[in-house]
């Protein structure tokens, strides 16, 4: 860790450093844009609690499936997933100054089966965006699911991607989201009642805004 340039002469503070944003992401070839932004700190857990990546043939099961993976910690968390997600939500109450939380998917695909955001060194193009979101000089629509660039606010100079690519990955599919919805209740419904109630009023909430 050491031998890397940009290391943080921080990294080792034992009374922590302040964080500004939280970025979730999954592999999904459809639903989720290329990023997005949380309303508030309730909403973000609810994006990391319902978190999900399509199996790939590193995965156990079928290649392609959605499967959910709360904050990516399906592997690592020791205790009743519920029991987290309430951690989260309480952190949240003691913040007076929370990290913005955003959401990140490098793999949505088009019709045509190809990746629609080169992806690699790209990248750095939509944490730009995060940072200046942070910074309070980034721009961002809102939409049902959260604040979305429009693609007048990521940095594209120089990038060989079409527009129709750039609007496609930036959009937000009501139809595909009433699916997204459907499977965020089914997989809350399969934890047994454990869900915390302000996630259960998230997910509710998601749903009003696409019917407005």
């Amino acid at each position: 860790m050491r031998n890397n340039p940009v290391l943080d002469p921080d990294v080792e503070k034992g009374e922590g450093v302040p964080i500004s944003a939280i970025i979730f992401g999954g592999r999904r070839s459809d639903t989720l844009p290329l990023a997005f932004q949380a309303f508030d700190w309730n909403h973000g857990v609810y994006l990391g609690a319902t978190m999900a990546s399509e199996t790939t043939a590193a995965a156990t099961g079928a290649v392609g499936q959605v499967r959910r993976d709360p904050m990516a910690m399906l592997p690592f968390c020791g205790y009743n997933i519920g029991d987290y997600f309430r951690h989260w939500i309480e952190i949240g109450k003691r913040l007076t100054n929370p990290p913005l939380i955003f959401n990140v998917n490098w793999f949505r695909k088009g019709e045509d089966g190809k990746f629609l955001w080169p992806g690699f060194g790209d990248n750095m193009r939509v944490l730009k965006w995060i940072i200046d979101r942070c910074e309070k000089t980034g721009g961002a629509v809102e939409s049902p699911i959260g604040w979305l660039p429009s693609p007048h606010d990521v940095d594209l100079a120089e990038l060989d991607v079409e527009h129709r690519c750039i609007v496609e990955i930036l959009g937000v599919d009501h139809e595909e989201w009433q699916k997204e919805l459907a499977a965020h209740k089914k997989f809350f419904d399969s934890l047994g009642g454990v869900v915390p109630e302000e996630l259960l009023k998230q997910r509710e909430q998601l749903a009003a805004r696409f019917k407005q």
